[in-house]
């Protein structure tokens, strides 16, 4: 999958995260970051105005056996 998305994608996918609750927004991110390659976190965290701690956590939260860097 490419990114960055294009601006209508970007925009339904910021006026969803801002619909979610905290717990759901970590897991929403990360999801998304998991979608993308190299590079993922750093572009849904600037898209999303989340910070890149919020989306580990919220890999930790979706996969708590897994290492997560």
């Amino acid at each position: 999958m490419s990114f960055p998305y294009k601006k209508n994608i970007e925009k339904s996918m910021k006026k969803f995260y801002d619909s979610l609750c905290e717990k759901n927004k970590r897991r929403y991110a990360a999801i998304e970051s998991e979608k993308l390659s190299h590079g993922g976190v750093n572009y849904i965290s600037a898209l999303l105005e989340c910070d890149p701690k919020t989306i580990r956590q919220g890999k930790k939260d979706l996969y708590p056996l897994n290492t997560v860097e």
